[in-house]
């Protein structure tokens, strides 16, 4: 088995594969001082519950956001599995970097631009991978193969959480599709410029992104994370929805490090 942690902003989320095969997901808030105990009970805990057994984990594989967990992540791997964990950066993920410098990219961008090659890049077009997270993400992948760059937008929960921390009177509101554009009370007119404001924002950029990718064909676009579902739900813009992408990324760059002899 290969445990898979993704350690981002808001959550770490861990997976189990068997083989090729997705098994358990789980997700703990990230909280910057856990500790490799904690996280290592915790783990233990998953495992005991999920009736899976430590012992058969032969390999970790974890991509990270969040420096200060970075370390303590590859600890309770050494605790918990006796395992040293390969860490993906722009040198290990399997994938040509063209942004500058590389080692800026996140390692969640790198692995989804690998899963999102190996399950949409068949028809020689490029790529365009949009992760809705704590930040928006937009991650361009050349017909070549290359990660060549992207955009970062604020995600839709900070922008909702920005809207009540500086503005006195408008209550914090939950992000949510209302029944129409035109809001007829606060919180319905909030929730209408955060949901459907997002869904122009992603419709707007992707065919900005595309007009420029004109010359590798019309861009296929791939959605994952928290809101990817129900935005694409709104949009044409949005051809595929994957919501384990960066889980399924991890897993072919430590295939393909294991490969190497890495």
């Amino acid at each position: 088995m290969l445990l898979a942690i993704d350690i981002g902003n808001t959550n770490i989320v861990f997976g189990i594969f068997d083989g090729p095969r997705l098994g358990e997901i789980w997700r703990l808030e990230t909280l910057r001082g856990r500790t490799a105990d904690e996280l290592r009970v915790l783990v233990s805990r998953l495992f005991a519950e999920g009736g899976l057994e430590t012992a058969r984990v032969s390999g970790v594989v974890l991509s990270s956001v969040v420096p200060p967990l970075t370390g303590t992540v590859t600890r309770m791997a050494r605790d918990a599995f006796g395992l040293e964990a390969l860490v993906v950066d722009a040198a290990n993920a399997g994938v040509r970097v063209r942004y500058r410098p590389p080692e800026d990219v996140g390692a969640d961008r790198l692995v989804n631009s690998l899963a999102a090659l190996d399950r949409y890049g068949k028809a020689g077009r490029a790529i365009v991978v949009v992760d809705f997270g704590t930040a928006t993400t937009f991650d361009v992948i050349s017909a070549a193969g290359d990660y060549v760059g992207g955009v970062i937008c604020p995600g839709v929960e900070v922008s909702a959480d920005a809207l009540f921390q500086r503005a006195a009177r408008l209550p914090r509101v939950d992000v949510r599709r209302p029944g129409q554009v035109v809001g007829a009370s606060t919180v319905a007119s909030m929730q209408s410029g955060l949901y459907f404001g997002y869904v122009a924002m992603v419709e707007g950029l992707l065919t900005r992104l595309r007009a420029e990718l004109a010359g590798d064909g019309s861009a296929v676009s791939v959605a994952t994370g928290g809101l990817a579902a129900a935005i694409a739900a709104e949009t044409a813009s949005i051809d595929h929805v994957d919501p384990d992408l960066t889980l399924h990324g991890l897993r072919l760059a430590w295939v393909r490090n294991r490969e190497s002899g890495r």
